[in-house]
């Protein structure tokens, strides 16, 4: 069961939260906990993280939407340290009540706001400041034959990346992946 407080808030889309650290400002600048495990375990999160990522983009540069299959699905805890983009997540658990459903949120360099993504969806993110850094702790290793991805432009997701398409910097890769209709995946909620 996973406690609700000041730190973790529900999107409406069960097992994805958004992380609200507590950010201690002073004079000097500021100090925050991007992680603590016991924190985590105390509300019910019980992940074993066990690989961090980090990318510099820069502006109109658009990630995913990915996820990797099972065996090796991967829970992620996503933080933009500088810079601002709009994260984007839908579910792909089959049997889910929110199956095919988005969840969007601005994560910030100014916010320190997190989002903790569980196995099952797909992600992605497009930088709507000159640059940004996005950071994300992994619970399972990256295994390039169990990757997979959903259509960024998908009209039956109706995503609202808040720049026209030619803002778009997109990897060849990521402009083949199938629309959801045609997703093949192993996910089960």
């Amino acid at each position: 069961m996973i406690k609700t407080n000041n730190l973790i808030q529900e999107t409406g889309i069960r097992d994805l939260l958004v992380v609200n650290p507590k950010i201690i400002r002073d004079k000097r600048g500021y100090f925050y906990e991007s992680y603590n495990h016991n924190t985590f375990k105390e509300l019910g999160l019980n992940y074993n993280f066990v690989q961090d990522n980090e990318a510099l983009s820069t502006y109109g540069v658009l990630r995913g939407l990915h996820f990797q299959l099972q065996p090796k699905s991967q829970t992620k805890l996503i933080r933009v340290p500088q810079g601002k983009v709009l994260d984007v997540v839908v579910d792909i658990r089959s049997g889910s009540p929110t199956y095919g459903e988005h969840f969007s949120i601005i994560l910030s360099g100014e916010n320190k706001k997190q989002l903790l993504v569980p196995q099952g969806f797909a992600h992605g993110y497009v930088v709507l400041s000159d640059t940004a850094v996005f950071s994300y702790k992994c619970d399972n290793f990256y295994a390039r034959d169990l990757e997979g991805g959903l259509a960024f432009n998908d009209p039956a997701l109706n995503i609202d990346w808040q720049l026209a398409a030619d803002q778009l910097i997109i990897s060849d890769k990521d402009a083949q992946w199938s629309n959801l209709a045609d997703l093949e995946h192993n996910f089960v909620y």
